[in-house]
Formats: structure tokens, C-alpha cells, sequence
């Protein structure tokens, strides 16, 4: 008798499982040491990251990367060949996936980490975060942490307030990705658990400046890309606008990392994976560290914090302040006309609506947002509207 089609599909499932095991390096994560909160028990013949990954890609959140600031504010409006948060993100996940090859990592929690790591980001980037988390804190919900919130998505927020029931590994690695955190050498903790996962989110939002390593190396892997991704482009794109010349750059930094986007990128990839090769850990050399450092600190000074950049810096800080407090009354009322309730809350299961307060709930509204969007909202919000009336003659 023939097999049916679903048992030569579990023969085709675990017979790829297994070549891909046998390739994987003693470090690596196993698709066997996956396990999520919720078990699933239908069958899957795709391993449990690489689920983990289209559940991502699939999301509202990850549709709405393509509209949201990396570092210039409209980009996608201004010049669509500057970097938008989906730009950065893709870019992420492809040089996280040629470094985890290199060192027979998981490939598919590489990805569904990558992909996943700021969907959490709010509109208008680190500028928006700090600006969303000030008036979160003025309403009691303490501090916006943009790596918080997109655990935050993946779990709470996603597939109508349901969340995805992400791998523990997949979610450890995408609120642990924090790469502005300058790291030579970066080791997985292994023994991590959900609740130190959680300590440090409690200690983050009242606060405290904490740092949690991932769990996995492949969450290590993608928290020294995040920086790898962004360094080069970020100068590009400054480039690109006039923001500063190419001959601006710090020698001490060309000298080794080179000067475009495509030579650091190759530098530092082949840097960490001769450093890291048959290492439970992953790093660059000295130099190359101290290079890197070097490239940060003048993006830092010359490109992020530019006045140049933040010419709409005052009036979008208001707009969070305004926006928060116009939703925070409109669920006061219970005004259902409203685009919280007719663009997020009208998807939402029950439990999310009851379990979730309404400060919060207006605040996964505002960090959802794309940059355009939130535009729109505010003009519709401060700009007067003119009234409907009929004119006679009389």
C-alpha cells in the first residue's frame, strides 16, 4: 500500500532535518531544542524556526517596516534609495545568514530573529523611541524600550492580539539584539530562562541600563550584525544627502574597515567569522573592534545627532504628546469612530481589549505606526476641520 501523501511528507520533513543536524556546528541551536510556551500539536513539516520566521514575515508589523524610519525621517517618500527600517532589516537577516553559514549555525533562527528584531520600532526611529518613551513614563507605563516592544508584538500584539507563540530562542534573540551596545566578543548564556528574560524587562522599563546576552549563539550571531548592517549604510545614506563627505571619515577607521558600505560590510563579515570559527562565541579581532568603535562614535556625532536631521525633531515629539493624550481620550469616551478603534482595536480578540489597560493600548497604537501615518493622524487631529453646513439664500 502506498504511503499517504502526509506520511511521505514527514518522510521528506525529517529526512531534511536530519542532513541539516549533521551539518550543524556543535554550538548550534538544534530545531530539537526549540519549545514554545503554548505546545503546538498539528503537524509542521517545516522546522520550528523556520515557522517562527513566516509567522514574522506574515505579520502586520513586519508589512509595516517598509514605511518606517531607519535614520531619515520619510524616507520612502524623500528618496526611495535611502535605507527604510525594511532595508535595514533585510540587510540584517542576509548578512547574519552568510555569517551563520560560515559557521554552521541555524540558519532559520538567524532569520525569524533577524526579521523579527524591530518590529517594535516606532515611527521615526531612535528619535520616536525616546519620544514615545517619555510620554509613556508621564503616563505611568515607565520606559519605551523599541527591543521590549517588539517581544512585545511577536507575543501580545500580532494575529489580532492572539501573538505568534514564537520558540523561547526565536523571542530571547529578538529582545536581546541590542546593538548599540559596542561588543568585541559577544557568548551566548545558555542557561537563560523565560524569567530572566523577564527580569530584565522589568529592570529596563524602570530605568535601570541593563544588558542581557542571547541565549543562543545564532542570537549573538544577529546582535553583532545589527551593527554590521547599519554602520556603513547609515554613512551612505549621510552621503547620499549631503550630510558629510566620504573624506570626513576617521582614518584610523578607513584604515582598516575601508570606506564604503560594501568594503566595511566585507571586513568586519570576515573578521567575525575567522575570529568566531570553532569558538562558542562570536566577535571581531582587536583591531578590528577598536576600528569599528572608532566608525561608531563618528556616526554618532556627525550623522545622528546632526541639527541638519532634526528639523522636524520638536514638532514630532509634540506630536507624540499630542496623539497619546487625543487616543487616550478617545477610548475615555468611547468614541468607536475612531481610527484606534476602526484601524486596531476592531481587530483585536477580547482577552487583548480586557487584559490591557488604556494607556497601553494607545501606545501599541503610536508604535505601530508608520511615519506617514502618524502624519496624517496629527494633521487630522490638530488641523481644524470645517464644518458640514447646508447655505441658503435667505
Amino acid at each position: 500500500m502506498a504511503p499517504s501523501n502526509q506520511t511521505r511528507l514527514e518522510e521528506i520533513a525529517r529526512a531534511a532535518d536530519r542532513r541539516e543536524t549533521e551539518q550543524l556546528s556543535s554550538f548550534a541551536t538544534s530545531n530539537q531544542a526549540a519549545f514554545r510556551a503554548v505546545p503546538e500539536t498539528g503537524i509542521h513539516y517545516r522546522p520550528p524556526f523556520a515557522l517562527d520566521r513566516d509567522r514574522i514575515f506574515y505579520s502586520g508589523a513586519f508589512k509595516r517596516y517598509t514605511g518606517k524610519t531607519q535614520v531619515i525621517y520619510f524616507v520612502s517618500l524623500l528618496d526611495e534609495q535611502l535605507t527604510s527600517r525594511i532595508l535595514h532589516t533585510l540587510s540584517v537577516a542576509q548578512i547574519a545568514r552568510t555569517i551563520g553559514r560560515m559557521l554552521s549555525l541555524n540558519g532559520d533562527l538567524i532569520e525569524a530573529i533577524a526579521l523579527g528584531h524591530d518590529l517594535g520600532h516606532p515611527p521615526f526611529g531612535h528619535d520616536g523611541e525616546r519620544f514615545l518613551s517619555t510620554v509613556s513614563q508621564k503616563y505611568g507605563l515607565g520606559k519605551f524600550h523599541h527591543n521590549i516592544q517588539s517581544l512585545r508584538v511577536v507575543d501580545v500584539i500580532a494575529k489580532k492580539g492572539e501573538g505568534l507563540n514564537l520558540t523561547f530562542q526565536t523571542r530571547d534573540g529578538i529582545v536581546s539584539h541590542n546593538g548599540e551596545v559596542h561588543n568585541q566578543i559577544l557568548e551566548p548564556n545558555p542557561d537563560k530562562t523565560e524569567d530572566d528574560l523577564q527580569e530584565y524587562i522589568r529592570q529596563m522599563e524602570t530605568g535601570r541600563r541593563v544588558d542581557t546576552k542571547p541565549a543562543t549563539l545564532e542570537g549573538c550571531v544577529v546582535r553583532i550584525t545589527d551593527t554590521i548592517a547599519y554602520i556603513g549604510q547609515d554613512i551612505d545614506d549621510a552621503i547620499r544627502i549631503g550630510l558629510i563627505k566620504r573624506e570626513q571619515l576617521p582614518e584610523k577607521a578607513t584604515s582598516v574597515l575601508g570606506t564604503s558600505n560594501g568594503e566595511i560590510i566585507e571586513t568586519l563579515v570576515n573578521d567575525v567569522v575567522e575570529t568566531s570559527f570553532g569558538k562558542n562565541y562570536v566577535g571581531f579581532s582587536p583591531r578590528v573592534a577598536d576600528a569599528l568603535l572608532a566608525l561608531k562614535q563618528f556616526n554618532y556625532r556627525e550623522i545622528y545627532k546632526s541639527p541638519r536631521l532634526k528639523v522636524n525633531h520638536d514638532r514630532i515629539e509634540q506630536g507624540f504628546v499630542i496623539l497619546f493624550k487625543h487616543y487616550l481620550n478617545v477610548l475615555k469616551k468611547n468614541d468607536t469612530s475612531s481610527e484606534i478603534f476602526q484601524h486596531f482595536l476592531s481587530s483585536k480578540t477580547e482577552k487583548y481589549v480586557q487584559a490591557t489597560s488604556d494607556e497601553l493600548k494607545v501606545r501599541d497604537f503610536l508604535s505601530g505606526m508608520t511615519d506617514r501615518y502618524f502624519s496624517a493622524m496629527l494633521q487630522k487631529v490638530v488641523v481644524p476641520q470645517m464644518s458640514d453646513f447646508t447655505i441658503t439664500n435667505e
